[in-house]
């Protein structure tokens, strides 16, 4: 039964040297001197903000991506015991010694020497030599701005390494397809290439251009799949049912995953959480929960209500009035109503709150039970401190002249009676006896006489002039085709009224409200909405001083310095390794004649290459010219602050092109030995030139050693370049 302990137990593994070179030289790239500069580097000002508020659990919105990235950054402040404490509002101030730096840049740096092996890995199974693939692993590696990037607390080495993981392990899954389909193996890295997908759309969402690449990849290999008579009908199922499962279920799945990590993590009011709604709000831990905990949910007859514009940008305000009036006569000469004024106000106030008014009766107070109000209903909204009721007639409206003024109603004897009845319409309704419900209720207001719709028409244009203290223009819209969320309201703070008494009335509008009812969101809920914030609140575009357009990408006719020691001439830029992007763009342009030449000369039934080459080029030329061109183009499309760093996916995609190229050139178009000898001879010295050009520029890719003023200016090889030079 133990014989087998007569024998040594032996482990035979095979390890490529080669790759594990790589691995340890990446890493060293990457990791060297990594707490230097301990100072704010460029949009570490930026991400550093979010780090602190997961640290603290104070919810945000970002609008340049989703959460994933931002968590991952957080991880490393956690794992160094980061409290969050640390002012992020200057570039170059000085890190406090509570703040963890080598932890906070570990992964992203890591992220950016793992990249280095992996491009190794994609030529090998791309089917390239070792020889190649050692060539295009060595070009990531001396790659200036990929070791500037990836240094610090930033997100596009995060970014890359799941774009190329992704690929690398597509194409192993396919490699693996004819041998071994449905092996554990086979499924293994079909799940990881979904994996690694939904992980970089969920760092940034430009992630989603290799997404959108390698599921039109897959889609074209299953297509010729279909054409293969080998496979039963039974088996082309199960292979399209496994790759929607890997490809497109899990990541989905996945990225929701990330919102609801975030949202969990995230659980304590802030200042971000102002432009979600109301019931948002209600579900954080503090501010407007504070509030609202416990409030009436139903709206009835005599409730005391605040209503908040669904719209929320580009600022929140509540439905307001005030005492003063509208001017007799506007700056232009047109007349009004003189009648109370009436404003969306972007500040909490006592002069927000309204009493749900039944028509037929009297009384402002809530009856015995509660009777509630429901889509369709007829009220009137009575101002709480002046009693007025909200009116709207036919007299244009201060700012827009097309909609009709909304007032608070003033009876000045003259014939001008009170228009003052509103239909309630509950815009997310599931059935038309819905009851108004405070905070999840959206609601529509439409004017019973004129058919016109409460709208913050201020939401879109100017504020009032002085006489309305600068609030925001409220009017009754009458051409309300379709719905616009600034003509949608929320309840947002309520109270069951109980005072009849005017003066009893007004003490208790200065209240809180302390009624026990709970509004929580479910997780769904929550994510839509953050998520539709996300792809919408966009922040005012401003020209940066190192702001650039993508036709300066290719050229690398722009920098960005991302860091200036205070003292001494070091400094860091992001630059290019100028001999790589140059030969990238080459072997772009050599491979787009080469195949325009080869399919023309096929055309005509000329075959310049064997089929199973014809076929490798393609295939590389797909992934590593198609990986540039949908991570490069899509920035012609976009109306956006632009900068030097969103070009790195795409020129990644590049540089391992240039292998590609050249052994092509080596194995097809050199046919004699000389030739041969020749070109080999000219790499070697096109990659010393590489070498010579990451040595010169590695004093600003890491900082140091600080260079003199003559050094400086030696290395400002293009006029466009920003190098900085202080003043003597």
């Amino acid at each position: 039964m133990l014989g087998f302990l007569k024998e040594p137990v032996v482990v035979t593994a095979k390890i490529n040297v080669n790759l594990v070179a790589l691995t340890m030289m990446g890493l060293i790239s990457r990791l060297w001197g990594l707490c230097y500069p301990r100072a704010v580097v460029f949009d570490e000002v930026y991400y550093g903000q979010f780090v602190s508020l997961y640290m603290k659990r104070i919810f945000f919105v970002d609008d340049s991506g989703p959460p994933f990235g931002h968590m991952l950054l957080a991880l490393g402040g956690y794992l160094g015991g980061f409290d969050g404490n640390f002012l992020w509002n200057r570039i170059g101030a000085e890190y406090s010694m509570n703040v963890p730096v080598w932890s906070l840049r570990l992964l992203p740096a890591l992220a950016g020497a793992l990249c280095v092996p992996l491009a190794y890995q994609i030529l090998v199974e791309l089917h390239f030599s070792h020889c190649a693939a050692l060539g295009a692993a060595l070009l990531i590696l001396l790659e200036n701005s990929l070791i500037t990037q990836s240094r610090f607390m930033l997100l596009e080495s995060i970014l890359i390494f799941f774009i190329l993981l992704a690929v690398l392990s597509y194409l192993k899954f396919y490699n693996m397809q004819k041998h071994s389909a449905f092996s554990g193996s086979w499924w293994f890295w079909l799940l990881l290439t979904g994996v690694a997908c939904s992980c970089a759309v969920g760092v940034k969402y430009m992630g989603l251009f290799t997404y959108m690449l390698l599921l039109a990849t897959a889609g074209l290999h299953f297509w010729h799949m279909i054409g293969d008579q080998d496979l039963s009908n039974v088996s082309l199922l199960c292979h399209f049912l496994a790759r929607a499962l890997a490809l497109i279920i899990i990541p989905l799945g996945l990225y929701l995953s990330f919102f609801y990590v975030h949202l969990a993590l995230l659980y304590r009011s802030g200042p971000h959480d102002q432009i979600m709604t109301s019931a948002f709000q209600a579900s954080l831990e503090g501010g407007l929960a504070r509030i609202t905990q416990g409030q009436p949910l139903e709206v009835a007859y005599g409730s005391q209500i605040t209503l908040r514009n669904v719209l929320g940008k580009p600022m929140q305000c509540w439905l307001h009035s005030h005492t003063n009036t509208y001017p007799i006569r506007y700056e232009n000469g047109r007349g009004s109503s003189h009648q109370q004024q009436v404003t969306c106000y972007p500040f909490k106030d006592v002069n927000n709150w309204w009493i749900v008014k039944d028509p037929g009766m009297q009384q402002l107070v809530v009856s015995n039970p509660p009777r509630p109000v429901r889509h369709g209903h007829i009220v009137q909204l009575v101002h709480g401190i002046t009693t007025r009721y909200l009116n709207t007639h036919d007299v244009a409206a201060p700012l827009s002249p097309h909609s009709q003024e909304v007032s608070c109603y003033i009876d000045y004897n003259i014939s001008m009676p009170a228009q003052n009845l509103w239909r309630v319409e509950i815009v997310n309704r599931e059935s038309d006896t819905d009851v108004w419900k405070t905070i999840l209720s959206e609601v529509r207001f439409v004017h019973v006489n004129t058919s016109a719709v409460l709208k913050a028409s201020g939401l879109s244009g100017a504020s009032l002039p002085e006489w309305g203290y600068r609030q925001l223009e409220v009017v009754g819209e009458k051409l309300s085709k379709g719905y616009h969320q600034s003509m949608v309201w929320n309840v947002e703070e309520h109270r069951y009224g109980k005072s009849q008494e005017q003066k009893e009335r007004e003490v208790e509008l200065h209240s809180p409200t302390q009624m026990d009812i709970s509004k929580n969101l479910s997780f769904m809920a929550k994510f839509t909405e953050l998520q539709w914030k996300i792809l919408t609140l966009k922040n005012e575009d401003t020209e940066h001083k190192y702001s650039s357009s993508a036709l300066d990408w290719i050229t690398m006719d722009t920098n960005i310095a991302y860091w200036l020691h205070p003292t001494s001439g070091a400094q860091i830029h992001l630059l290019g390794n100028v001999a790589t992007w140059a030969s990238a763009s080459a072997a772009a342009v050599v491979y787009l004649c080469l195949s325009l030449w080869y399919l023309l000369r096929r055309r005509r039934r000329i075959y310049d290459i064997p089929e199973d080459a014809w076929q490798l080029w393609i295939s590389a030329g797909g992934i590593c010219g198609g990986g540039w061109a949908v991570n490069y183009l899509p920035f012609f499309l976009m109306e956006k602050t632009l900068f030097l760093y969103h070009y790195l996916p795409a020129v990644t995609f590049q540089i391992l092109l240039i292998p590609v190229v050249l052994q092509h050139l080596s194995d097809h178009l050199c046919r004699s030995v000389l030739l041969k000898s020749m070109f080999s001879a000219l790499v070697v010295g096109w990659f010393s030139w590489v070498y010579f050009v990451y040595c010169t520029f590695s004093p600003v890719t890491y900082g140091q050693p600080a260079l003199s003023l003559t050094e400086l200016k030696a290395l400002r090889w293009k006029d466009t370049w920003n190098i900085l030079i202080r003043k003597q």
